[in-house]
């Protein structure tokens, strides 16, 4: 990811609509997901600026690994409340089943496309057999951005795709659903007729909205929240969530 790019995370990510939402969902889908095993290590693989490491470690109480490839979140992940790994997830520096779960989340889209594979091959490496992942990615090429652009994206994924890629690697998948829904239209008309018209350069849309609109974008988070906390899916959105676990 684009090192600049960190300073607007660590910024924005405790009140940011989509910070917030997100961060609600996931731990919707860990609560659900988490019963009935026994997690004791996490790993937070391309973990940023470890903020929601942390988060996870003070909720669950489980002892939680935080890594990144990239040098410049090193300063910010070590003021956290985690172990702090920095590393590749193509070539993870930890041994064979070391954790009970590893979260990946908007890190794959990273990769040069090709190397997906050997990413979630590695992530069954290190997960224990009946052990979970949770994945998170941006969803679908046209909605490719100027802040796309800027974050040196190089990949978006399908729900057919992920699926693919997950049990190619060895992985059982439990759940997928696209997120990020509601907001789709606004998002296709902003990323496919506005800024291909008015605005090309590449900037990060990382950054302060009017607290209307992030009280609406957070609502329509949330909505999906409850819809997807009955068990239910989403047919289409901006992003992608993967839970699977390691067969045992």
């Amino acid at each position: 990811m684009n090192p600049a790019e960190f300073r607007n995370i660590a910024v924005a990510e405790e009140g940011l609509w989509w910070y917030r939402g997100m961060r609600e969902i996931l731990f919707r889908e860990l609560d659900r997901a988490k019963q009935g095993r026994t997690i004791e290590t996490v790993l937070d693989a391309g973990c940023g600026t470890g903020a929601l490491a942390e988060q996870v470690s003070q909720r669950y109480g489980w002892r939680t690994i935080g890594m990144d490839a990239n040098a410049t979140a090193m300063p910010w992940l070590r003021r956290r409340a985690v172990e702090a790994v920095q590393g590749d997830i193509t070539r993870i520096p930890l041994p064979d089943g070391c954790c009970d779960a590893l979260l990946s989340l908007d890190v794959l889209i990273h990769l040069a496309p090709g190397t997906e594979s050997q990413a979630m091959r590695e992530f069954g490496r290190v997960v224990r057999p009946g052990g979970l992942l949770v994945v998170r990615v941006a969803a679908f090429d046209w909605l490719r951005s100027r802040h796309s652009i800027f974050i040196e994206e190089k990949q978006r994924f399908t729900r057919t795709r992920l699926l693919r890629l997950a049990v190619d690697a060895g992985w059982r998948p439990l759940r997928c659903t696209y997120l990020n829904s509601l907001a789709l239209p606004l998002a296709a008309f902003k990323f496919r007729v506005w800024e291909p018209l008015f605005d090309r350069t590449p900037r990060s849309g990382v950054g302060a909205l009017p607290p209307w609109l992030n009280s609406a974008l957070l609502g329509a988070l949330r909505l999906e929240g409850a819809w997807l906390s009955r068990g239910l899916t989403l047919p289409a959105g901006q992003s992608l969530l993967l839970v699977a676990e390691r067969p045992a």
